[in-house]
């Protein structure tokens, strides 16, 4: 999936300029040009607040059409841990990932 499309139609659809994401995401709007700009993918945590900003769940901003996408075991159990870690915890987790 393209996350920048998405978030790009979701925009679309509220009639939101990259000011107003920026705004109601509570990020820099730097961050949002350049992840269009610069075509940098947005990390998990920008992704959340972004999902936050459209009022929906990361699940329904993957789902394709009107399919409700259904979480294994395994990712339900990482989105549980991941909830209550610090906005560091999480950065240096994704930093770990990478390297894998």
């Amino acid at each position: 999936m393209d996350a920048q499309k998405r978030i790009k139609e979701l925009m679309a659809e509220r009639g939101w300029t990259d000011y107003r994401l920026a705004k109601e995401a509570n990020l820099s709007h730097s961050t949002v040009t350049n992840m269009f700009n610069r075509n940098n993918a947005p990390t998990l945590p920008t992704l959340e607040s972004v999902c936050q900003a459209f009022g929906i769940t990361l699940a329904q901003f993957f789902a394709e059409g009107d399919e409700p996408v259904q979480l294994t075991e395994e990712q339900r159990i990482l989105f549980s841990r991941w909830n209550p870690l610090t906005d560091e915890q999480k950065r240096l987790l994704l930093d770990l990932m990478k390297t894998m």
